[in-house]
């Protein structure tokens, strides 16, 4: 009877790459407003609301070009992602 998984040496490694989603690369903007969202966690960030004040603090705009909010900031990230 043969094992009811294959030999580990065979398995993929146990993450996903972050790139086999994307239909395209990422814009200017995107990898902008990237950079700036990792800043903000990186520093400590961990309410909808520091993340907020970071991204304006930083000058970082929406895409196009208004300040953040709570309210916009969900929405503007579905529609970028």
């Amino acid at each position: 009877m043969s094992a009811p998984f294959p030999d580990e040496s065979r398995l993929p490694p146990p993450y996903v790459n972050p790139h086999q989603a994307q239909a395209r690369p990422p814009s200017a903007y995107e990898n902008l407003l990237g950079d700036a969202l990792e800043a903000a966690f990186r520093d400590g960030a961990t309410q909808l609301e520091d993340v907020v004040a970071r991204l304006n603090a930083d000058g970082v705009r929406t895409p196009t070009g208004g300040t953040w909010t709570s309210e916009n900031f969900e929405f503007i990230l579905k529609g970028l992602g």
